[in-house]
C-alpha cells in the first residue's frame, strides 16, 4: 500500500509542475517572449492545454467570468495542494 501511496503523491507532483508550467507559458507567450509559430513552443503549449483542460474547464464553469483573468489554474493549485494535506494526514492508512 506504500507504493500506492507514493504512486499518488508522485502523480500530484507532476500535476502540479504540469500546471506551473502552464502558468509561466502563458505569460510567456503572453509578453510575446515566446511566439507560437514556432513548432515546438506549439507542441508544448498544445500539449500542456490537452492535458489540463479536462482538469480546468469544471472549475470555469464555476468561476463567475472574471474578464480575461483566469483563475482556473490558481484553484488547481490549490486543490492539488489540498489532495495532498489530505493524503500526508492519512499516510498511515496507506501503511
Amino acid at each position: 500500500m506504500q507504493s500506492l501511496f507514493q504512486i499518488l503523491m508522485l502523480l500530484l507532483d507532476v500535476l502540479w509542475f504540469f500546471i506551473i508550467a502552464h502558468v509561466i507559458m502563458s505569460w510567456l507567450i503572453n509578453f510575446q517572449v515566446l511566439n507560437l509559430h514556432q513548432q515546438f513552443v506549439a507542441q508544448i503549449w498544445y500539449g500542456l492545454n490537452r492535458i489540463l483542460e479536462p482538469i480546468y474547464a469544471p472549475i470555469r464553469r464555476i468561476l463567475p467570468p472574471m474578464s480575461g483573468i483566469d483563475l482556473a489554474p490558481l484553484v488547481a493549485l490549490i486543490a492539488v495542494y489540498a489532495v495532498r494535506i489530505i493524503l500526508m494526514n492519512n499516510a498511515a492508512a496507506f501503511y
